[in-house]
């Protein structure tokens, strides 16, 4: 497995910058801050009401700052740094769909209060991007 292109550099440092500070803010969250972030992940996946809102947030945090670190470190392939930033853009992607708050009125675009959470569409698609990239080079060899 190859690890890291000189192509997949930008896109893997601006993601994993930006993923990587927002799980080191997360890591000190207030405990306000905990409860509004709990509150909009449980309000789509109901199962995480079992969490407490400050340990929820503190995976949280763990799991950005791992993805974060993944995509930094170029020895880390970038399938593998992908296969990471898919899983964690993907949960982003299903909170966005499962809020309806966060988009206009019977459409899938956001409204005003949804645009943060819509971009993360974007990350989705560069950690599909990584995986198939690394997989379609693993074949041809």
């Amino acid at each position: 497995m190859r690890l890291t292109r000189l192509g997949d550099l930008p896109a893997r440092i601006a993601t994993g910058g930006f993923i990587l500070h927002t799980g080191l803010q997360k890591w000190s969250a207030d405990e306000q801050t905990a409860q509004g972030i709990h509150a909009m992940a449980a309000g789509a996946f109901p199962f995480l009401n079992a969490i407490p809102p400050e340990r929820f947030v503190r995976f949280l945090s763990i799991a950005e700052i791992g993805t974060g670190a993944a995509l930094l470190t170029p020895f880390v392939p970038t399938a593998v740094a992908g296969a990471a930033l898919t899983g964690f853009s993907g949960g982003l992607v299903a909170m966005y769909a499962r809020t309806p708050a966060l988009r206009n009125p019977g459409s899938i675009w956001p409204n005003d209060n949804g645009i943060a959470v819509a971009k993360d569409v974007w990350m989705l698609g560069i950690g599909l991007g990584f995986v198939l990239d690394g997989l379609s080079r693993s074949r041809c060899r």
